[in-house]
């Protein structure tokens, strides 16, 4: 036992020395970890300080998988050291680079979080810091894997080829016709010419109408009023034509249709549906100054149209925003049904008249008097 001790004592001491050196980095970075870690706590109550906890993992496994590589050295050749000490320096840049990459992104995350709820706070448009910082979170990501792929000899000239100017026109130039990138320009359209930002009311169709919730790189996810997320590539909203009621003056012009039938008595119903709508607590005065003193109505009801079973009455009803007008168009088809029922205004229904040939009137009879 003795004579293999001194037989090998360098290398014990070396397997030792790198036990020692592991244990003391694990132990200086936890202890980092919890002092950073009750920083953030004290001045951060709210936040979770998950970044710091996954940077002392990774720092844990690092250092473990360097000590074992370290001691690997002891039971390999010569020839193979060259090979070995290439793989613990590969080791550790990888690791630097994960480490790097990790707290740039956590600190961009932090930042602009903290940007957002500033301005939701002080209720201004927050939309570029959110799409700005899916921008840098991405990019620093981008650039972190690229400096990984570097690392590999047979995946260097890949990364130096995205990292040259030449080489960002060549990807470019390559994926151009590419979904992902159309969505990607798509939001940069959207953030640099603002058709809406987060927060207003749009409409794409009678299906898609909704509060834009977030704009990221790729689609704009819109809450529908059965609280529904609707997911719209960037690509096909930029080229849509789309309704924001939220763009420039918010008052909203409610059409509020309804057809009678032709033996009910127009004025009256004129009189009913612009009583109704004036009463309604939602309805706003567009009148012009010039308006009030001609004596023009505060809702105006017209004739639209001479269908085949019904005369169509239209009246203009305003409300301060969309919200506010769907609901005032809600109630109103309510009370003004209500009020003509009362009134004896009636509301056709389709009919249908049929006209048959002598001989089919015949043959018709016929069939009834057997059945009978």
């Amino acid at each position: 036992m003795i004579d293999f001790l001194n037989a090998n004592k360098q290398t014990i001491l070396y397997a030792a020395i790198v036990a020692v050196v592991v244990f003391l980095l694990i132990f200086l970075s936890n202890l980092l970890c919890r002092w950073l870690i009750k920083k953030v706590k004290t001045k951060f109550p709210n936040e979770e300080p998950s970044t710091i906890i996954l940077i002392r993992r990774i720092l844990r496994v690092l250092w473990i998988v360097l000590g074992f590589t370290a001691i690997s050295f002891i039971f390999i050749d010569k020839e193979s050291y060259k090979v070995a000490t290439e793989n613990f320096y590969l080791i550790l840049y990888l690791g630097i680079v994960a480490i790097v990459t990790i707290v740039a992104a956590s600190s961009a995350n932090v930042y602009f979080s903290r940007s957002i709820d500033k301005k939701r706070k002080a209720n201004t448009d927050f939309t570029s810091d959110k799409f700005l910082h899916y921008l840098v979170v991405f990019g620093i990501y981008f650039i972190g894997g690229l400096l990984a792929i570097l690392a590999f000899p047979s995946m260097q000239g890949i990364a130096q080829t995205a990292l040259g100017g030449a080489g960002i026109l060549a990807v470019i130039a390559g994926v151009a016709s590419q979904e992902a990138l159309a969505n990607l320009v798509g939001g940069v359209f959207i953030i640099a010419f603002k058709p809406f930002k987060i927060g207003d009311i749009i409409k794409l169709d009678e299906t898609m109408v909704g509060t834009v919730t977030d704009i990221t790189l790729r689609h704009t996810i819109i809450r529908n009023y059965e609280n529904k997320m609707i997911v719209i590539p960037n690509a096909v909203i930029n080229k849509e034509k789309l309704i924001n009621y939220d763009l420039g003056e918010r008052m909203c012009c409610q059409w509020i249709e309804i057809g009678i039938s032709y033996d009910s008595d127009i004025d009256l119903a004129k009189h009913i549906m612009r009583e109704e709508c004036e009463d309604h607590p939602y309805i706003l005065d567009h009148r012009s100054e010039l308006d009030k003193y001609n004596n023009v109505k505060k809702v105006i009801v017209r004739v639209i149209g001479l269908n085949d079973s019904a005369v169509t009455l239209r009246a203009w009803a305003w409300a301060s925003n969309f919200g506010e007008a769907f609901e005032m168009k809600c109630d109103l088809y309510e009370s003004i049904k209500k009020r003509f029922d009362t009134e004896g205004i009636s509301i056709p229904f389709p009919h249908r008249t049929m006209v048959f040939k002598e001989s089919q009137l015949a043959q018709l009879k016929n069939d009834i008097q057997l059945n009978q």
